[in-house]
């Protein structure tokens, strides 16, 4: 049974188009205009054996967040949507990955009760054109319309880079 699903969102901000197939083999074609995230969701697409295909744009002249936040809600329903077409799911999904010096673990409920929990060191909490920040705001986007607990825990790391991509590989790995 293939559970592909797509969505489209047109807001003010962005346009933005999903395709999602949970049963892939890791398949990316990614573009948002933000090639750090296009990164990151590669990262989750091919750690994860799904099939993701995003085509976005946005308001990026003004900053990131509405872009990443519009990609987070459409993840979730596009997720949800494939989910709901049958097929064998798992509830509960955990991974621990290390990227170099980081640590991240990720557990999920595909309980239909969306909830986040994202815990990472102040320490590594910069002001770059992509951080931590934006990236919890993904998160908390995508289980709440995906309607999961998400439970995010880096432990460790010095390079912001690397803690982010352990987090984006345990969270495609945990979904699988």
């Amino acid at each position: 049974m293939a559970r592909r699903a797509s969505i489209s969102r047109k807001t003010k901000e962005t346009q933005i188009s999903i395709t999602f197939d949970p049963d892939g083999s890791g398949s990316a074609d990614i573009s948002t205009g933000i090639p750090f995230f296009d990164h990151m969701l590669t990262a989750f697409t091919v750690h994860g054996a799904f099939d993701l295909e995003i085509n976005a744009s946005g308001d990026l002249d003004v900053d990131f967040h509405h872009t990443v936040e519009d990609i987070g809600l459409v993840m979730g329903q596009v997720l949800a949507k494939a989910l709901s077409q049958g097929g064998a799911t798992a509830r509960f999904g955990d991974y621990c990955v290390p990227m170099d010096e980081a640590l991240s673990r990720v557990t999920i409920d595909l309980s239909n009760r969306p909830y986040l929990v994202y815990n990472f060191p102040d320490n590594l909490k910069v002001n770059a054109p992509f951080d931590a920040y934006l990236a919890k705001e993904f998160f908390q986007a995508f289980s709440v319309q995906g309607a999961f607990n998400l439970h995010i825990n880096t432990y460790y790391g010095v390079n912001e880079h690397h803690a982010l991509e352990s987090i984006f590989k345990a969270f495609g790995r945990s979904l699988h």
